[in-house]
């Protein structure tokens, strides 16, 4: 009696263990999947990243001039940076607009803007991007910047799903673009990133906007980044094969050369009218003109008989209630025109802004 007792307790335990081995093994099945289908969106996966909480807070940082063609587009973006800012899934701090044109402008009041100096006359070679790097290196010195990281943003940019921290720890995150191609450029990029720093392919194919990164990794890149970009404005090979995207190159080598790379996030931002569908991508630039005929099929390349390009309001902003596009032009343009029409419908005086333009970017 006493033995099947004690055969009936083994067997009860051992049961009790198999349910529970059982139960384990389900819980990281389960786990497993909901990391693998997460990682589909936010990969590479970081349960940090669907969170929020004050040590992930970043600070939304753009850097613009006093001119009117600047101006509209900053007030189009700070708009959508208050309706998205404390939505479920946003890590958003404060925001700084960073002019760089040496003094105030009549934004100070409705943006929070910091006023820093722009490089000295002529230094810029009327490639006024130039003044972005130097910009930020004077911002970050002068400044008091409560949040750990910082998201580096331009005018054109528009928030269309609320932002998380898409950096990881020390990692930053940056968008990939297709034109940045520093494998192709080996041979201009090694008089700036030598051969003993590493192979070409640390330089990351990104600019430095959109980037979220800690803000002690940024002080430590920008000096280096405004060096790198004045070493490559001055060397006329460099100048003529980058062009307009050259600082964006020189971030890329200043990041590389501090031993940094970055997350790339397709899904950080689209851009109309390549970019088809907005999505769970979270930023909206608008750098390209869209035009397109009336049967709604693009025209790139030739004035549509309908279009949107920022370009077309270089001295002063665009018109409230733009006609929407014809049937049948992408989600995303649709989404681009219905956004500034509800920001230009609510921004007090719109129409206020005239003037110079000394960017066309």
């Amino acid at each position: 009696m006493i033995v099947r007792k004690n055969m009936g307790r083994v067997k009860t335990l051992l049961m009790l263990l198999m349910v529970l081995g059982f139960f384990l093994a389900t819980y990281n099945l389960v786990s497993l999947i909901i990391e693998h289908k997460a990682g589909g969106l936010l990969e590479p996966f970081d349960k940090k990243v669907l969170e929020t909480g004050s040590n992930l807070k970043y600070h939304v940082a753009l850097t613009a001039t006093d001119a009117a063609y600047s101006q509209w587009q900053c007030r189009i973006m700070y708009y959508w940076y208050k309706k998205v800012k404390d939505m479920p899934g946003s890590d958003m701090g404060k925001f700084t607009r960073i002019l760089h044109s040496g003094r105030a402008d009549q934004l100070m009041d409705e943006i929070p803007t910091f006023v820093v100096d722009p490089l000295p006359e002529g230094l810029d070679r009327g490639y006024i991007v130039l003044n972005r790097p130097w910009a930020f290196v004077q911002w970050l010195e002068k400044a008091d910047i409560e949040e750990e990281y910082i998201l580096m943003a331009e005018p054109d940019h528009i928030f269309v799903n609320p932002l998380p921290n898409l950096a990881h720890g020390s990692q930053p995150a940056g968008y990939p673009f297709f034109y940045i191609k520093p494998v192709e450029n080996a041979k201009i990029l090694r008089k700036f990133y030598p051969e003993d720093k590493g192979p070409v392919t640390d330089v990351d194919p990104i600019g430095n906007s959109p980037v979220i990164i800690q803000k002690s990794l940024m002080e430590e890149i920008a000096p280096t980044w405004v060096n790198i970009s004045l070493r490559m404005k001055d060397d006329p090979e460099t100048d003529k094969a980058f062009g307009w995207v050259l600082e964006m190159y020189a971030y890329a080598v200043a990041s590389a050369l501090h031993g940094v790379k970055h997350i790339l996030r397709k899904d950080f931002m689209l851009q109309p009218p390549w970019d088809l569908h907005v999505g769970k991508k979270f930023i909206l630039h608008y750098t390209y003109g869209c035009d397109y005929n009336l049967k709604g099929q693009l025209t790139y390349g030739k004035i549509g008989e309908w279009r949107f390009d920022k370009r077309s309001y270089l001295m002063g902003p665009p018109p409230k209630n733009l006609s929407l596009p014809p049937p049948g032009v992408p989600e995303s343009v649709v989404r681009l025109v219905k956004m500034v029409n509800e920001a230009t419908a609510n921004i007090p005086e719109w129409d206020s802004l005239n003037g110079r333009s000394r960017s066309r970017r």
